[in-house]
């Protein structure tokens, strides 16, 4: 004999939501103390970004981050990273998409890239021309590449 359960759409989302939020606690649990260290220095920053002088499309995406990013730890991390570069951006965007949890779909995470990919250029400036001035010629172009991709994209709009 089958016996079989039900559980309801709501109950689910709050199963679903407490498991991510295991794993995440589980996750940081496991990182060695420099980098749990590096995290909470990220943290004790700003939460948001002023983005009023934004254009409108990427004012959308900031939302969207600040939805999504806000599921599974404080929003201050990504903001007050290190991360500048596109392929560093990718890279925790990508790996974000695959946390169990998440809801970010392709189409969240091109978004959110390019927002993050955006304001590393806008308001991490310093941080990213350091980064680009270390960067072998390959690297830096292909990370300016991007940069204007992004951009262009935006700043036309």
């Amino acid at each position: 004999m089958k016996t079989f359960c039900f559980i309801s759409p709501r109950w689910f989302g709050v199963a679903a939501l407490a498991l991510a939020a295991a794993g995440t606690l589980l996750a940081d649990d496991t990182l060695d103390a420099a980098t749990k260290a590096r995290l909470e220095a990220f943290e004790k920053g700003p939460a948001t970004i002023d983005i009023t002088k934004y254009p409108e499309a990427l004012k959308e995406n900031y939302d969207l981050f600040s939805q999504k990013c806000t599921q599974c730890h404080k929003l201050s991390r990504p903001i007050n990273s290190d991360y500048v570069l596109p392929d560093e951006w990718s890279r925790y965007v990508k790996r974000m998409m695959h946390k169990p949890g998440s809801g970010i779909s392709s189409s969240d995470g091109k978004k959110i890239y390019e927002f993050l990919v955006y304001d590393s250029a806008v308001r991490k400036k310093a941080m990213l021309d350091d980064k680009l001035a270390k960067a072998t010629a390959e690297d830096k172009a292909t990370a300016e590449a991007a940069i204007k991709k992004v951009r262009d994209q935006y700043d036309g709009k």
